[in-house]
């Protein structure tokens, strides 16, 4: 979980704050910043004018952006997780097999980060990204993650994150979602209808070495391409066998 600084530095929290609402849009003047941010413009011109400096803000004209060596940043973290290592090329075959999008991640501080995508034939085009974070409770990806989880590791992200509602379909009840869990258990894989985002359905399971959980696979596609039969038993069972498939990998990977 996100913890607490226990004296934090509060120059790199106005730069960070900065950092994020750059991230939010395509480019901001400085008095845009200025309006969103409890700073003045002089203090907002220098920690731009630092990131300049060394590389991590642009300017055009007069509207500010975040550079692209986030970009390097984040793709040498990614390359390091063997969860992304050894899946990508699974996630690849998955999503060719299925036609469908197919979705690699992991989590940290109780949510699902994605670390990879890959889209089939006919895969829907969604919101999501790589880096992409969203809350674990309603989506299958991340109820795959939840289920394998101890209960009061689950109770300490339900905490800090909450149940919030996104359609009528979300699980909202902390004991429903634990009954929820509890089914993922025991069948091995997770659904998601609609929980998320009406009109769409995903499959997840999760990747699991020994008694960890280092991350899950899904797939989503369109609600009503599926029909009313959901996901047939050949897409749940190459979903299911590919989780299990890339947990080997990493753990012969290891010896």
């Amino acid at each position: 979980m996100n913890k607490k600084a226990n004296h934090p530095v509060r120059t790199s929290e106005k730069t960070l704050r900065l950092i994020e609402t750059l991230d939010t849009d395509d480019g901001f003047r400085l008095s845009e910043l200025e309006d969103r941010l409890e700073m003045s413009k002089s203090g907002i011109h220098n920690h731009l004018s630092t990131l300049r400096e060394h590389g991590y803000v642009t300017k055009d004209g007069d509207e500010y952006t975040l550079s692209l060596k986030f970009l390097s940043l984040g793709g040498h973290v990614r390359s390091r997780s063997p969860l992304y290592q050894y899946g990508r090329s699974k996630i690849d075959q998955l999503a060719s097999d299925t036609g469908m999008l197919a979705n690699l991640a992991t989590e940290e501080g109780g949510r699902a980060v994605y670390l990879y995508q890959s889209r089939g034939s006919y895969a829907v085009h969604l919101d999501t990204h790589v880096g992409y974070r969203l809350r674990l409770h309603n989506i299958g990806i991340g109820k795959a993650i939840l289920a394998s989880l101890p209960r009061d590791r689950v109770d300490a992200i339900v905490d800090e994150w909450g149940l919030p509602e996104a359609t009528e379909n979300t699980i909202t009840d902390r004991e429903e979602l634990f009954e929820e869990l509890e089914t993922i258990r025991e069948r091995g894989y997770a659904t998601d209808d609609e929980e998320r985002t009406e009109g769409l359905t995903c499959i997840g399971a999760p990747v699991k070495l020994g008694g960890d959980v280092l991350g899950a696979i899904s797939i989503s596609a369109p609600t009503k391409r599926l029909g009313n039969a959901g996901f047939d038993d050949d897409i749940t069972a190459e979903v299911e066998s590919t989780a299990h498939e890339l947990a080997l990998d990493i753990k012969y990977a290891r010896q």
